[in-house]
């Protein structure tokens, strides 16, 4: 698999969660629901801040 994972805080409550960079589905916050990612067909579009890269491939 081709790909790394990011660590994206949400812009609305501070969450942090770990999200595929190549996300095929859109990626909602799991504490208030907001979109982290969207899929775009390669890389997904993140619409929170990435924080660090977690496991890059």
């Amino acid at each position: 698999m081709a790909g790394s994972f990011f660590r994206v805080a949400c812009s609305d409550c501070e969450n942090e969660q770990v999200v595929f960079g190549k996300a095929s589905t859109e990626v909602n916050c799991a504490v208030c629901g907001t979109t982290l990612a969207r899929p775009t067909g390669g890389d997904a579009e993140f619409a929170g801040e990435v924080v660090e890269t977690v496991e890059a491939r």
